[in-house]
């Protein structure tokens, strides 16, 4: 662990070019490799930069690399710590380890989804409603035939989690408890982008289809989708695949120290507060226009003034939009 995070030290002094973050004006942004993170990254980037002068760049890793960056002082902002992800989270806060500023969002989904007009129709398109009276997971069998599978028409198709993935055995016992193999086949996807093409395929010709996704994301941004209901969540059962997903708090945290060395930027980040469909939005935007984060993080800040000016005061609120119009 200590040669990588020497490893992790070296990345920064490279691309810094000169000494650790805590002593210079060019600060970290932890990304662990997803979209939303990147963008909620550009996003206070460009704040940062805009109204206080700091530069800013991000160090690439794992979540528990990351983490522990953050935790170690290598990494300034953290500004997607998944709190469920992280066994140690609520020990490692309650000790001063990093610190805490604020939620980011905590309206996250994930779970099994079905196109709206699968439910409601959609008389743009000419879709009748195929299964009004679908709201449960536990109702899919009554509507196998929607679903049918190609590969096998005796059953329908339920597009589960990626392999490898801890929601994937999770499904798996969900398909189990709920007698849904009587009526539907499993269907693994090779990866995250075979399962939103598939999705997203579906979606575009107008047809039914049924699988796991969640929230934020690109594909929630850019379609209508409707996550099908289940029970309530079970912290004891869930693992066997009883209950639904809970959302998950997703805060900010920096360094141990940075508030009192950056106390300006420590107040924005502490009132920085978005939604899980905003970052969709955002994240769809992306995926339409081609848009590099930087480039939809300004979008974002303009389109989005009222929800801006609540993280800001009035002059810097007046000061950043002038700069980036």
């Amino acid at each position: 662990m200590k040669k990588l995070f020497l490893l992790l030290t070296l990345s920064i002094l490279v691309l810094a070019g000169c000494a650790p973050s805590s002593s210079t004006t060019k600060l970290t942004f932890a990304n662990a490799g997803w979209d939303s993170i990147a963008f909620h990254n550009a996003t206070m980037g460009t704040i940062i930069e805009t109204l206080y002068g700091y530069e800013w760049e991000e160090v690439m890793g794992s979540t528990p690399i990351t983490y522990e960056a953050l935790m170690s002082g290598e990494i300034d902002i953290y500004s997607e710590i998944w709190t469920d992800n992280l066994a140690s989270y609520e020990n490692d806060v309650a000790t001063g380890r990093f610190e805490l500023l604020g939620m980011n969002f905590n309206d996250n989904n994930q779970g099994l989804y079905v196109p709206r007009y699968v439910i409601e129709g959609d008389p743009e398109r000419g879709i009748e409603p195929m299964a009004p009276n679908l709201r449960y997971v536990s109702d899919l069998p009554q509507y196998w035939e929607l679903f049918r599978d190609e590969e096998d028409p005796s059953k329908g198709r339920l597009y589960g989690g990626i392999p490898g993935w801890a929601v994937d055995e999770i499904l798996r016992n969900k398909f189990d408890h709920l007698n849904l193999g009587e009526t539907f086949n499993y269907f693994s996807p090779g990866s995250d982008p075979a399962l939103s093409a598939a999705l997203a395929g579906a979606y575009q010709r107008g047809e039914a289809i049924v699988g796991y996704y969640w929230e934020p994301t690109w594909l929630m941004g850019l379609y209508d989708f409707v996550l099908l209901e289940d029970e309530p969540f079970n912290e004891t059962l869930f693992a066997d695949g009883v209950g639904e997903f809970k959302s998950s708090d997703v805060t900010i945290g920096v360094r141990r120290g940075f508030t009192s060395e950056f106390p300006e930027v420590a107040e924005f980040l502490s009132q920085y507060t978005t939604s899980s469909s905003l970052t969709s939005s955002a994240l769809s935007y992306i995926e339409e226009t081609g848009a590099s984060y930087k480039d939809a993080a300004k979008w974002f800040i303009l389109n989005h003034q009222d929800l801006v000016a609540t993280w800001l005061s009035a002059e810097e609120f007046n000061t950043l939009i002038a700069a980036l119009q």
